[in-house]
């Protein structure tokens, strides 16, 4: 283990001290600056990875640009889901940058921030392409040390949405997982070592910004989910990267916004995000 006063930087941030720089004071001087209209942002928001999906939906009409976005960062569609209308931001990788939005999501008042990642398998028994309704993150990346002491891995701070996001996404006909994701910040660094080790302790995928979001949420009482689209491995001799049709997104983000709808009051009771658990 490493000692607290080991000079580290990312294991000496002053976890009970207040944020000199907020996400508040940015949004407010990005609206006065870009005369951005007052709106309050969309109740589910998600956090798409790839970003092809938002592009196909804009493309077909389904989504619009969310004018009362106050972001200098990123835009923001809205499209009307399962009756709820949900925000979608594009393109947010990795953890840092996830969480930067989600920061921001938060001060506007966004009631269920979900990400949406790509993945790769660890587990040799997820079938490819399927999906992972996340209930923990290994931190094998930095932005969590910003919020949470350092441990080894971070729990859905939501757990009251993953049954929900279980049995909806279920419905779309993909084969769908529960379970832990492995976090990293370099994707290009994954080593066979680091894959058994994992496999071995029942992480099912590896991503880029769960473990923050996660670590986020939990310090800060922001509700947070994540579903990871796991399409490739090293140990697939078959197709990689396939996450089907821009039809399948479509149908992915409709059983995410059902799940939102079902389990949205057991979100607003959960004792985690009310600092009980």
């Amino acid at each position: 283990m490493i000692p607290a006063n080991s000079n580290i930087p990312l294991l000496e941030h002053p976890l009970e001290e207040q944020a000199a720089f907020t996400a508040s004071s940015l949004i407010e001087s990005v609206r006065s600056s870009r005369q951005i209209p007052n709106g309050v942002v969309p109740p589910l928001c998600i956090l798409e990875f790839d970003g092809d999906l938002t592009d196909w939906l804009v493309a077909q009409g389904l989504a619009i640009p969310f004018r009362a976005w106050p972001c200098f960062h990123t835009t923001m569609f809205a499209i009307e889901l399962e009756g709820i209308v949900c925000g979608v931001i594009p393109r947010t990788i990795g953890g840092p940058y996830a969480v930067l939005v989600a920061e921001q999501l938060a001060a506007a008042g966004v009631e269920l921030i979900l990400g949406l990642t790509s993945a790769g398998r660890i587990s040799r028994e997820l079938p490819l392409p399927c999906l992972v309704a996340v209930t923990g993150a290994i931190r094998d990346e930095g932005t969590s040390f910003h919020y949470l002491p350092a441990g080894k891995e971070v729990a859905c701070p939501t757990p009251a949405i993953v049954p929900h996001l279980t049995r909806e996404l279920g419905a779309t006909g993909w084969s769908v997982r529960c379970g832990r994701v492995w976090t990293t910040d370099a994707p290009y660094r994954e080593t066979q070592t680091q894959l058994e080790k994992w496999a071995g302790e029942g992480v099912l995928a590896v991503e880029m910004q769960t473990a923050s979001l996660f670590a986020f949420g939990t310090a800060c009482g922001v509700a947070v989910a994540a579903v990871a689209m796991v399409s490739n491995a090293v140990d697939h001799e078959g197709a990689q990267f396939d996450t089907g049709s821009q039809q399948d997104g479509l149908q992915i983000i409709r059983a995410c916004a059902r799940a939102f709808r079902a389990g949205r009051r057991a979100i607003r009771r959960s004792p985690e995000l009310r600092g009980e658990a």
